[in-house]
């Protein structure tokens, strides 16, 4: 991509990080091929960094009617409407491997309305986007949509917890000025 460094904040040397981080970290680089940005940026606060990767982890590698696909789906529209390009590009190179799909990223970055999804992903998305915007708004009649696409009160659970969580993401990753990786860009396409 650039020169530009991958973060404002201090990266910490791989060697300096505590040993669970850095196994962490080895193991990504170790099944990816690369160690993505957002690790090295965020360990630079290692209790944050354990607790982030926690809720990540809880939130998207779940079994569970919403897919895993679904799931990178919810996070790269919100990260679109959050403007972030270090969740929208790696996130979107995830969605490409799990919907083995190589233009579904894409669509769902630039307009997840005029995407080929099913009529149940419009609904989930509509409804993460309306969490990530408007939560405030959020209210029974949204629920009820959702429920007759399928969704129960946990999966419903699930996407609001995703699109909240990819809130903070995506601001932590503006704010640290975030670099996507180069590699995400071709990833399954």
């Amino acid at each position: 991509m650039s020169d530009q460094p991958i973060s404002r904040f201090p990266v910490p040397d791989l060697a300096d990080l505590p040993d669970d981080i850095r196994a962490r970290i080895e193991a990504v680089q170790e099944k990816s091929g690369f160690v993505p940005n957002v690790f090295l940026t965020l360990a630079h606060r290692p209790d944050e960094f354990r607790a982030f990767f926690a809720y990540h982890d809880a939130l998207m590698d779940k079994p569970g009617p919403i897919t895993k696909a679904e799931r990178e789906m919810i996070v790269v529209a919100t990260s679109n409407l959050n403007q972030c390009q270090y969740c929208v590009v790696a996130h979107g190179a995830i969605l490409r491997i799990r919907a083995k799909d190589p233009l579904i990223a894409d669509q769902v970055a630039v307009n997840y309305r005029k995407a080929d999804i099913t009529p149940r992903q419009r609904a989930m998305l509509d409804f993460a986007v309306k969490v990530s915007r408007h939560a405030e708004e959020v209210g029974d009649a949204d629920m009820e949509v959702l429920r007759d696409h399928g969704f129960d009160d946990e999966d419903i659970w699930d996407i609001a917890a995703i699109s909240a969580f990819f809130g903070l993401s995506n601001r932590m990753a503006n704010v640290t000025n975030m670099r996507p990786n180069a590699e995400f860009f071709g990833m399954a396409r």
